[in-house]
């Protein structure tokens, strides 16, 4: 799977990238199918503290697969968006017919 990470509004981090490829490999692993994905890091304006947000594009057989979440930290919201598009993938996987 093709992976490209962009980072808007703050540093680049080399840990946080390992550990995304990290995750990202678990779904790969399980979902063989997958393309390409696009991630992006960014720091938004937020009065609750919650400004770290993760968005992640997953291209795939049929339409594209798409989750965002913010929390207090890049971590807490990478987790979380993979988590969402876990699910998404298995509901995914559930329509494939298997011959």
């Amino acid at each position: 799977m093709e992976v490209h990470v962009q980072y808007q509004k703050m540093m680049t981090s080399e840990s946080l990238t390992q550990l995304l490829m990290k995750k990202l490999e678990g779904l790969e692993t399980k979902y063989s199918w997958l393309i390409k994905a696009n991630v992006l890091f960014k720091t938004e304006n937020d009065k609750s503290g919650e400004g770290k947000v993760c968005e992640i594009e997953l291209s795939a057989p049929g339409p594209r697969i798409f989750a965002k979440s913010s929390s207090d930290d890049f971590e807490k919201s990478m987790a979380n968006t993979i988590e969402d598009l876990r699910k998404q993938l298995e509901k995914r996987q559930a329509t494939f017919a298997t011959h």
